[in-house]
């Protein structure tokens, strides 16, 4: 299959802000080789999630844990805790380029609504407020899966947690199943968030190459949407579906503020080439994999779902390759999740339509803790 061409490029501080609804696809249909599958998503007018229901809420606790010494590393945790009866303690992974901040409202909704005991959400190693190690001696120094399954394993050994639920969104998919693997006893269960299969392998296209009609590109930035904090999120408001508050403060965290006002990304670009990189090398292995797992799928229905910032009306070719695309992508993601639910031996799927990658947990929030909430953990 030919690869696509790459996408417009971007000032540098928009880098960290690929909400790839089409890089996306190029994972999928590429393996290692093709684009990022960031955490990101939504803009609109949307003020937040429908509650779930209860009326107390549940405020977070902001924790540094330090879970390396060579060199040192320490995660910043958000940590939700309602009640000690001895339900699940549940620890939710951002994807690529995501961190905790994007669970602000997911978390707090699973303990409020008894899916959960105490609900942990983490950002890993290179993003968010946690720290970021550059590489020195390899391209993926520092940031190989198995570094951060250790990251996982010394965090939960600092908070005492001797078993836990771990759910994790996109590419987190590979630290669920190498930690369950590695740790068997140490797992609950798992929550897979759209995550892909394997990185590594060619997905099933039908024999169908995507599109390559540069209208479908997400809108590249200007130097103007760097200029302060509010420009940044006006861009992303602009090119987005859906907009919410988990969002915003998963943007604020990812970006820091220079002496004149303007913005850049606080995660390097070593490091998150790294990430990357180690990401899209691992081939997750799920024959040690014991624990029950609920497998999530978010599909786009519509060309609103995967293209909202397109103008209508489109010329004909657009738009019929935006269809295209559009039928292309849903094949890709059902059939993928397919792989994943066979290889983890489950039944536990629950599909959501209408809805896009990066922001389903949030547009979807009750579908999804009931989902959470029906499991039945070991």
């Amino acid at each position: 299959m030919p690869r696509p061409s790459p996408s417009t490029v971007r000032p540098h501080w928009a880098n960290p802000l690929h909400f790839q609804r089409r890089d996306l696809l190029r994972a999928v249909l590429l393996g290692s080789a093709a684009g990022l599958a960031a955490c990101g998503g939504g803009g609109g007018g949307n003020a937040g999630p429908a509650p779930i229901g209860n009326d107390l809420p549940v405020a977070a606790t902001d924790r540094r844990v330090k879970v390396s010494t060579t060199p040192d590393v320490s995660l910043q945790v958000r940590d939700w805790q309602r009640s000690d009866d001895g339900g699940p303690v549940l620890v939710l992974l951002a994807g690529l380029g995501g961190n905790a901040r994007c669970f602000d409202s997911l978390a707090p909704a699973l303990v409020a609504a008894g899916a959960a005991s105490r609900v942990l959400a983490v950002s890993r190693r290179g993003y968010g407020l946690s720290d970021k190690p550059l590489p020195v001696k390899s391209a993926t120094q520092h940031y190989e899966v198995d570094t951060l399954v250790d990251d996982l394993t010394a965090l939960c050994d600092a908070l005492g947690l001797t078993r836990v639920v771990l759910g994790g969104h996109s590419i987190a998919g590979n630290e669920l199943t190498r930690f369950a693997g590695r740790f068997p006893e140490r797992v609950r269960g798992l929550v897979y968030l759209d995550t892909t299969f394997d990185y590594t392998k060619d997905a099933d296209t039908g024999g169908e190459d995507p599109p390559l009609n540069r209208r479908l590109d997400e809108p590249a930035p200007t130097p103007e949407d760097g200029r302060s904090m509010k420009a940044a999120i006006a861009y992303l408001r602009r090119k987005s579906k859906n907009w919410w508050p988990a969002l915003e403060a998963n943007l604020r965290d990812a970006l820091e503020v220079q002496a004149d006002g303007s913005v850049r990304p606080n995660t390097p670009d070593a490091v998150e080439t790294a990430m990357d990189t180690a990401a899209h090398r691992f081939s997750p292995d799920y024959r040690p994999v014991r624990a029950p797992a609920l497998v999530v799928s978010a599909l786009p229905f519509d060309q609103r779902d995967l293209f909202p910032w397109l103008e209508r009306p489109l010329d004909a070719q657009t738009g019929q390759d935006a269809a295209d695309f559009l039928r292309i992508f849903r094949r890709v993601r059902r059939a993928d999740a397919d792989r994943l639910a066979t290889a983890l031996q489950t039944s536990h799927r629950l599909t959501l339509d209408h809805c896009n990658h990066t922001d389903f947990f949030m547009e979807r929030e009750a579908e999804v803790v009931r989902a959470i909430q029906s499991m039945r953990w070991a």
